[in-house]
Order: structure tokens, then sequence, then C-alpha cells
């Protein structure tokens, strides 16, 4: 288990935040839009209270673009190295910064795996962790929450 704080950053180096405390998930989507967003097979979100991250050098560019069937999507970028470091969300005092931009991802055993229905046939993935194939209903979020809290060594 880590010990907190836990610290990451943009690719320049020009934004760092640190998160004061164990988030409350971290879950993978697979879905098309975060394939598409991070050029790879899926997104590493980590979800944590808002007052447990702190932006602690640079600033931030907020981008929020409308999808073709109206969505619309936000999320947090460097304005130097344009890292996107964290998902807007729309849940009042929650927020999450993208896994891959923490300087030591080695913890990051995501709990739940989301949008399944749309993971890349080579992606394999582990027998224990919950999975949905679509958006999970708030209950199967709060299944979320409580696997990564139950997981061996959680704080």
């Amino acid at each position: 288990m880590p010990s907190f704080p836990q610290t990451g950053g943009c690719l320049c180096g020009d934004v760092r935040y640190s998160l004061r405390e164990d988030p409350v998930t971290v879950y993978a989507c697979h879905c098309t839009d975060c394939q598409t967003e991070t050029g790879s097979g899926f997104y590493l979100a980590v979800v944590m209270k808002a007052d447990a991250l702190e932006y602690t050098k640079g600033e931030l560019d907020r981008c929020e673009v409308q999808l073709p069937d109206g969505r619309k999507k936000g999320a947090f970028y460097c304005g130097r190295c344009m890292t996107k470091v964290g998902g807007a969300s729309a849940l009042p005092g929650i927020a999450s910064v993208d896994g891959g931009s923490l300087d030591d991802t080695s913890w990051l055993a995501p709990a739940g795996h989301i949008w399944t229905r749309s993971a890349q046939p080579w992606i394999r993935l582990p027998e224990e962790s919950l999975r949905f194939p679509m958006e999970p209903a708030d209950e199967d979020f709060v299944a979320m929450v409580r696997a990564w809290k139950g997981r061996p060594g959680a704080p």
C-alpha cells in the first residue's frame, strides 16, 4: 500500500498535484470516448474527495467538448504540454485525476471496469474485478467503492 501524500503532474512538469489520502475508488473505463481521448485501450480514473486533492504548481486549462450525440465531456489539461491530468465530475465534493499522471502508478489496480462491451479484445480483465458492460448504476459504483476499500492492505 502506498503512503500518502502521493504526487503527480503533467509531462512537462508545469502542473503538479498531491493526493492527501486514499482514493474513494479506482476504475478503468473502456468506452470508445475514453479510448479516443487517451489514445489508448482504456482510461484509468482515480476518484477522490475533492478536498483530498491539492494542485501545488501551475494552472490547469479546462476543456469541454460537446460530442456528436449531444453529451458534454470535460477535462483539465496542462496549458503547455496538453497532458490531461483530471476529469470533470458532476458529483459535488468529488474530483478525479488520471491514473497515469501519478508519479507512482504501481498501486493502482482498478476495483472495477466499466463499458466492458467496448473493451479492446486484447485486454484481459482480472477475474476478481467488477465488470460493467456500460455505465454503472449508482449501486454498482457503490460496489466499486466497497471493492476498493476492501482490497488487501487498504488503509
